[in-house]
């Protein structure tokens, strides 16, 4: 044999085995051959881990493998956020962020991971927006009368959160940045005791997740005054959106998506979206998830990566005019 015909066989034989691996699109023929890991941020029975455990039993069945969920909670997402950063960017490992991906670059001095080098965004699955609610004693029934009162008392206007640094604080401090007040912030240890207090008196007001105090509002135990989102809420359709009711520009929404780790692959990247998106409007996901509150969305890897980037620059600036630091 030959050299020249020595190389041609060397070469040949070694493109036939990774066709054998990978098709024409560039995704692994195999794939996905082995369990995938799901890591949720949060605590089990929350919000998140409730989204996340829905999407991923049909996900797993639209994709023929068992979908793990891992939740590792703690440090305001930071913990299972590293972990996910640093696991092998081969598909088998996905993220379940939330709107924390962008806060917690600006609330944390130092962060073990970088939001944008570390990812690469699969999809946007869906928001959740809150409600401004108000203690049926406070003598405010409109946002205008609420930005009104809170101008005549500067200060005096109290509105508690579920602790420094959560969305219950991020919303209200945004309100207070667009509207030029100034009102006092009460942080409780969680959502359930700020709603309370709320119900009781104890504050004034609350930005709480549509969900939580859906069943209080009904009950005439809280007054609603606005959503936060861009589009009213179908339950509460007479509720309008803050923008509506006298601070044109606001929206604020807690999000939810899926990443992997930078380097996936992007024909893995393609599929997985490809196959969410499609799950996402089935009728027995889509009405789960409106269920919890949540708009959907489903919106691309480049869609997801350019909204990513711009809300870490927006909660920069909110969080560093208002000095928020996580607890």
């Amino acid at each position: 044999m030959s050299a020249r015909t020595l190389l041609v066989t060397l070469f040949f034989g070694f493109l036939v085995p990774l066709g054998t691996c990978y098709g024409q699109s560039g995704l692994p023929q195999n794939y996905p051959s082995k369990p995938i890991r799901l890591i949720v941020p949060w605590p089990p029975g929350g919000g998140t881990d409730v989204i996340g455990r829905a999407i991923a039993q049909k996900l797993s069945e639209r994709l023929k493998t068992s979908i793990v969920v891992d939740n590792r909670a703690g440090a305001s997402g930071n913990i299972g956020t590293e972990i996910a950063a640093h696991s092998p960017n081969d598909g088998y490992t996905l993220l379940l962020a939330t709107s924390s991906l962008a806060y917690n670059p600006s609330m944390f001095k130092k962060l073990p991971y970088d939001p944008i080098r570390d990812f690469v965004p699969i999809t946007l699955v869906g928001s959740v927006p809150h409600l401004i609610v108000v203690s049926p004693s406070f003598p405010v029934r409109t946002v205008q009368e609420l930005i009104a009162y809170a101008r005549d008392k500067p200060g005096q206007v109290n509105y508690a959160s579920a602790g420094n640094g959560t969305n219950f604080h991020l919303a209200a401090e945004l309100f207070r940045n667009m509207s030029d007040i100034r009102w006092t912030h009460v942080p409780y240890r969680g959502g359930g005791p700020a709603v309370m207090a709320t119900i009781s008196g104890e504050v004034n007001v609350t930005f709480a997740n549509v969900v939580a105090v859906l069943p209080q509002i009904q009950a005439g135990k809280l007054r609603a005054l606005a959503i936060t989102s861009a589009s009213r809420f179908a339950t509460l359709p007479d509720v309008p959106t803050v923008s509506e009711a006298g601070l044109p520009g606001y929206e604020f929404s807690t999000w939810f998506g899926f990443l992997a780790p930078a380097g996936t692959p992007k024909a893995i990247v393609d599929r997985l979206h490809l196959e969410i998106a499609k799950l996402l409007k089935t009728p027995d996901i889509s009405e789960s998830l409106s269920s919890q509150g949540a708009n959907l969305i489903a919106s691309g890897p480049e869609e997801f990566a350019k909204f990513l980037a711009e809300d870490t620059k927006k909660w920069a600036v909110v969080i560093k005019q208002g000095d928020i630091h996580a607890e």
